[in-house]
């Protein structure tokens, strides 16, 4: 079963919109950064799904790549 996210994009990617999936991208990938640097607190679960989050959402720009070369 997708998760919320997986349906996100898949919405994202029939729509063809890769500005949408850009912005998600960037915000999923400042989120990371800032969770790296905190200190005193264990991110790691949380910073390994925003990851997965992000290969999601670069499955789905590469969707769309692909869509475009045909």
């Amino acid at each position: 079963m997708p998760n919320a996210l997986e349906l996100i994009v898949g919405g994202y990617v029939s729509l063809n919109d890769r500005r949408a999936l850009d912005d998600l991208r960037m915000q999923r990938r400042k989120l990371a950064v800032d969770l790296k640097a905190r200190t005193g607190f264990d991110c790691r679960t949380t910073i390994q799904q925003i990851e997965e989050d992000i290969n999601v959402i670069e499955a789905g720009l590469a969707q769309l790549d692909g869509a475009a070369m045909t």
